[in-house]
């Protein structure tokens, strides 16, 4: 389901799932069993968290007209840790994600990138587990890896675990966006999340070379 006032993915919310209000950094950085996907100094002065799905236009959208701008501006100076939460949506995407995840850190942010911008070759409403692999390949996994990768129920369970405790901060579709705490339910341009990160790095006292960097 698509939100038309922002262009959103939104999913049903589920009946009866407690959902923090205005939940805090703790609270927000709790993880689970698996590592988190992140990109950046683990003490940059501020955290940009997405929830993304893999079937997701607007991640596709944001993945190539916002973030390598925004990563080379903020990230690779040092200013923002910016971590990928999943949260898939629909069989599809579940499939994917968790091909994605046994891609490992190293080709984790590749692979995630394959997927986006070659959704036309996989996306579906039935799952294609040889279109998924296809994609999968090109960073070097085999169909013995991504066969065995399918089964790893710690790695189902896993990801489970993040797309719930998502839903309990309030995340109720993709992309949605914790930005210094502040969860921003939309889709965000490079001019959005510059003017939320410059303000929330200034009340920090750590601008400067971020802003200098433009």
């Amino acid at each position: 389901m698509i939100n038309p006032l922002n262009g959103e993915v939104v999913e049903r919310p589920p009946g009866g799932r407690e959902v923090i209000a205005n939940p805090s950094v703790a609270e927000i950085m709790k993880t689970g069993p698996l590592e988190e996907m992140a990109w950046g100094r683990a003490d940059a002065p501020l955290t940009v968290i997405k929830y993304m799905s893999l079937t997701c236009p607007y991640c596709r959208k944001f993945h190539g007209e916002v973030f390598p701008a925004f990563k080379k501006r903020y990230v690779d100076t040092g200013k923002v840790r910016f971590i990928l939460r999943e949260f898939p949506i629909g069989r599809a995407s579940g499939n994917a994600t968790i091909a994605l995840r046994c891609a490992g850190q190293d080709k984790y942010l590749d692979l995630y990138g394959k997927f986006l911008v070659q959704q036309a070759s996989w996306v579906s409403q039935e799952v294609r587990l040889d279109a998924i692999y296809k994609v999968a390949q090109q960073v070097g996994m085999s169909r013995a890896q991504f066969d065995q990768c399918l089964q790893n129920q710690d790695m189902i369970n896993g990801l489970k675990w993040v797309k719930d405790r998502g839903r309990t901060l309030g995340i109720i579709g993709t992309p949605n966006f914790f930005v210094d705490g502040k969860l921003v339910k939309r889709v965000l341009s490079l001019e959005d999340l510059t003017a939320l990160v410059d303000v929330a790095l200034a009340a920090k006292g750590a601008s400067g070379a971020a802003t200098a960097a433009r």
